[in-house]
């Protein structure tokens, strides 16, 4: 017999086995077999790089769909304005379906290409991609009405091809100025804890505060040693250990590793490093001593599973020294024009300021060693190298460079001429002769060659140049070995989409001259 709390205790167990042969069960979410299992997910501080970065392709996206879509269609107008007073029904649809197939080929090729990848923001190699992305969509369209035997694509090659990748590069221009500007006010940087030995972490941080886009902002850094490192005034603690790197990152919101130096004798560092890394950081970049003098001839090449950095050996003759030559040819010629139209007014302004003549002639140390006679509009006084000796004590200049900044032997119009660059002007003329470059090391004069080491006669592989890295990096305010390490990189790592860079930079140094004098 049983009791009355025993029946209601009986009820409640069949009303519970009634339930749960009428409810369909539910699967329970099943739990991890261990958490190591579990992928890492983004955290704060990487999520705010991933975003920043989306925010600025999207930029880019919509200024390169614009100017896609303005110069094809103005050729396609241009055409169609042109043909349809004699076609007015086929026209429109022919040049119509013509402006939308090589606007649809050129996007998907500047897609295609990457030119708007993190990796390229802020790098020459952006404008390389954007013109090869260009080149080959332009390729594609042509082959494909030729193939097709359909009219149109001439007036796309005449018109916008031109104004387009004169566009494209204008408003990437434009677009890596306001990131600059963006950066300075603190946007759009990424974090970066550096971690090495405390001579590889110095060169990092100072290279990075070197950087004229500031791409990065140190937050922190971890010293093999321990201690604190003190950078251009800005003193810096050392947070952890080589050992908590990862963790340290995640507390100072770091987006970036820096790896300056590898600990000795741990082969697998950087790999574990990586791995916990996943969900902290964006990137981590190694600093590596090669990057100086050989970067853009560093490949990787995996052989066999085995990751092998490739470095090209330079050459210093063949076709691109050729084409080279023919951007100088085109250059000079073009600019000796207006410095014919120039050079009357500034031979008067000469001749009236001081004695002598307009034109100055100076030794200067050429390719392979040769000594050839460079031209400037005299800016000193006749008598200035022997006035030399007597004010040699008072050399300001780097290493065996002779420089001063109130040098008494410039004249009133010599120290005009100096400061934008235009005594420099009829070294086109040496340009044109072949003793020169637009682009190269600076023509060292042949005394101060006696002071070289061996490997500075490097500079000494190919013509020096009018205007070059020293010339829009600081000039005289550079140290010798600054100059020496912009030279030799630039020697061996030259290239003709460099050089024109260079070119454009320089223009802005004229205008703006910094440590001309």
């Amino acid at each position: 017999m049983t009791t009355i709390d025993e029946g209601q205790r009986l009820g409640a167990d069949l009303a519970a086995t009634g339930a749960q042969l009428h409810t369909p069960a539910v699967p329970a979410t099943p739990a991890p077999i261990h958490a190591a299992a579990v992928a890492p997910t983004a955290n704060v501080a990487l999520e705010n790089r991933l975003g920043w970065e989306r925010a600025y392709r999207r930029r880019l996206r919509v200024s390169d769909t614009v100017v896609v879509l303005a110069t094809t269609g103005l050729a396609a107008w241009i055409q169609i304005d042109t043909i349809a007073q004699v076609d007015l029904v086929d026209a429109p649809w022919q040049y119509g379906r013509v402006f939308l197939f090589t606007a649809a080929i050129w996007l998907l090729m500047l897609a295609l290409f990457q030119t708007r990848s993190h990796r390229v923001i802020g790098q020459g190699t952006e404008y390389r991609r954007v013109l090869h992305a260009t080149g080959l969509a332009f390729g594609i369209a042509a082959i494909a009405f030729v193939i097709i035997q359909s009219q149109g694509i001439r007036t796309q090659l005449l018109i916008a091809l031109p104004a387009g990748i004169a566009a494209l590069l204008v408003s990437r221009w434009m677009w890596r100025r306001w990131l600059q500007r963006q950066r300075v006010a603190g946007h759009f940087v990424s974090k970066a804890l550096v971690v090495g030995n405390r001579y590889d972490v110095e060169y990092v941080i100072e290279s990075l505060k070197a950087d004229g886009l500031q791409a990065y902002d140190v937050v922190g850094v971890i010293l093999e040693d321990g201690g604190d490192l003190a950078v251009d005034g800005t003193t810096f603690g050392s947070v952890g250990t080589i050992d908590d790197v990862a963790a340290r990152a995640e507390a100072l919101g770091a987006d970036s590793v820096i790896l300056a130096s590898l600990p000795d004798g741990d082969r697998g560092y950087v790999k574990r490093l990586t791995w916990q890394l996943e969900g902290t950081a964006a990137e981590l970049s190694l600093s590596s001593p090669l990057v100086d003098v050989a970067g853009p001839r560093m490949s990787l090449r995996p052989v066999e599973g085995l990751p092998l950095i490739q470095v090209e050996i330079p050459r210093f003759e063949g076709g691109r020294h050729l084409a080279k030559r023919m951007l100088d040819i085109v250059v000079s010629s073009f600019f000796l024009i207006f410095v014919g139209l120039a050079t009357p007014f500034i031979a008067l302004a000469i001749k009236l300021d001081s004695k002598g003549p307009v034109f100055f002639q100076q030794p200067r140390v050429g390719r392979d060693g040769k000594t050839f006679p460079m031209f400037k509009f005299r800016s000193m006084i006749v008598d200035a190298e022997e006035m030399r000796h007597a004010i040699e004590a008072q050399n300001e200049g780097a290493g065996p460079l002779f420089k001063m900044k109130s040098d008494p032997r410039v004249t009133r119009v010599g120290a005009i001429l100096r400061k934008f660059s235009i005594d420099e002007f009829p070294q086109f003329f040496n340009v044109l002769l072949g003793h020169m470059s637009i682009v190269g090391p600076r023509p060292p004069l042949p005394r101060e060659t006696h002071h070289y080491a061996n490997e500075t006669y490097r500079r000494l592989f190919i013509k020096p140049g009018i205007t070059g890295p020293w010339q829009v990096s600081g000039r005289s305010h550079l140290s010798w070995e600054e100059s020496v390490r912009l030279d030799l990189r630039y020697v061996e790592n030259w290239s003709v989409m460099g050089d024109l860079l260079i070119l454009w930079k320089t223009v802005g140094t004229v205008l703006k001259p910094h440590g001309a004098y």
